[in-house]
């Protein structure tokens, strides 16, 4: 996960907590909190088990992208492969897991960039990102319910998909924009 960092004059003090929605994925709680000039509010958040993304690069230079459709934003978007963590899954196991699931391709190295915090406005959701070469392919065998297409494409390709809207994708953006400031 992430450095913590705290500042006595923002940090802001539990006081209690209240599950209001318990779903598959996600846990919606009611927190009171007391804010630095002592007065008491609510923060309403979602926790979620976290996630991982991974930059799949093929020998030719190719990054390798997911398409599927995304029911809260009415749309296929182009993605990273990415998923949940499993309880007490580590994140490095998870990326390897859904590479192979999402996309059919094994990593003969997996090499870790980075953990986002997606929205921390609301949802307490990290996403480990990773990047994979040397990659194998064999069968891809998504979960049950999950229809996606692959994408192999070139990194001037992606990046003009970016500037135009057509990628949107926080976590792809994310790490690939991270991806590129380490070259």
């Amino acid at each position: 996960m992430w450095k913590k960092m705290h500042d006595p004059s923002l940090d802001e003090h539990f006081v209690s907590s209240e599950e209001v929605y318990h779903g598959r994925l996600l846990h919606v709680f009611r927190d009171k909190v007391t804010l630095v000039d002592g007065k008491e509010t609510t923060r309403e958040l979602i926790r979620h088990p976290g996630a991982v993304a991974v930059v799949p690069i093929l020998p030719d230079g190719r990054i390798v992208l997911v398409k599927q459709f995304r029911y809260p934003v009415d749309s296929v978007l182009y993605e990273l492969p990415a998923g949940k963590l499993d309880p007490g899954e580590d994140p490095q196991h998870c990326a390897v897991r859904e590479l192979s699931e999402e996309t059919g391709f094994e990593a003969g190295m997996l090499e870790y960039l980075t953990t986002i915090a997606t929205t921390p406005g609301f949802a307490d959701e990290a996403i480990h990102l990773y990047v994979a070469k040397d990659l194998r392919k064999h069968e891809q065998h998504t979960d049950e319910g999950e229809f996606i297409n692959l994408e192999y494409l070139t990194m001037e390709t992606v990046r003009e998909m970016i500037i135009k809207g057509v990628i949107y994708d926080a976590k792809t953006i994310a790490a690939l924009g991270f991806l590129a400031l380490r070259q």
